[in-house]
């Protein structure tokens, strides 16, 4: 996406608010000029920094990945309070039998992440969630450091109540939730009802 503003003019404007950010990496050619330009940012433990990529190819994914230790390598400056957000390429289809996160998928993921030092969540398709709980699961088991975080694309269909497996069985401190305001509103609704 263009912009009228480079990485830097907004990372200067950030500094004036006590805002977490979160940067999403498409290329690995901007991953290590972009590092270093959040030496400012980094001596703040109170801010949260999330760095996010898919590294791995997913269900249903037709983008490629960012060659995973290309990224990680990039990234591993990064002090430790440093959130990395690692992820798979995900498609979804209306009206089709969409796979879920398989278990060779979880177990490459865990075997790459498995020595970083960084938190780690995985941003987690929230249409795909329904069939890939086993998986997600022992994924999360792996390590505390581990968590995930939901999210949906624009013209997904899901049940909010494929989502309550994981509310139920995950702490609230290993499942973010990174969902428009109206299924927010439902997800939101429907767990305090079923609190």
């Amino acid at each position: 996406m263009d912009s009228d503003i480079t990485l830097k003019e907004w990372l200067e404007g950030v500094k004036a608010y006590n805002k977490g950010i979160k940067l999403d990496f498409k290329s690995l050619e901007a991953v290590s000029s972009s590092v270093l330009l959040l030496e400012g940012l980094l001596a703040e433990p109170s801010r949260p920094i999330w760095i996010n990529a898919d590294i791995l190819p997913g269900p249903g994914g037709q983008a490629t990945p960012l060659e995973p230790q290309a990224f990680l390598s990039a990234v591993r400056i990064l002090p430790t309070h440093t959130v990395l957000s690692l992820g798979w390429t995900t498609g979804w289809t209306a009206g089709k039998d969409n796979p879920g996160y398989s278990w060779d998928m979880v177990h490459v993921m865990d075997e790459i992440c498995r020595t970083l030092k960084h938190p780690v969540t995985f941003p987690v398709r929230a249409a795909l969630l329904a069939q890939s709980f086993s998986q997600l699961t022992w994924l999360l088991q792996q390590s505390d450091r581990y968590s995930l975080t939901v999210w949906t694309g624009q013209n997904d269909k899901l049940m909010v109540q494929d989502l309550m497996p994981y509310k139920e069985k995950f702490d609230i401190s290993r499942i973010y939730y990174d969902l428009p305001d109206p299924l927010w509103t439902e997800l939101s609704t429907t767990l305090h009802d079923n609190n």
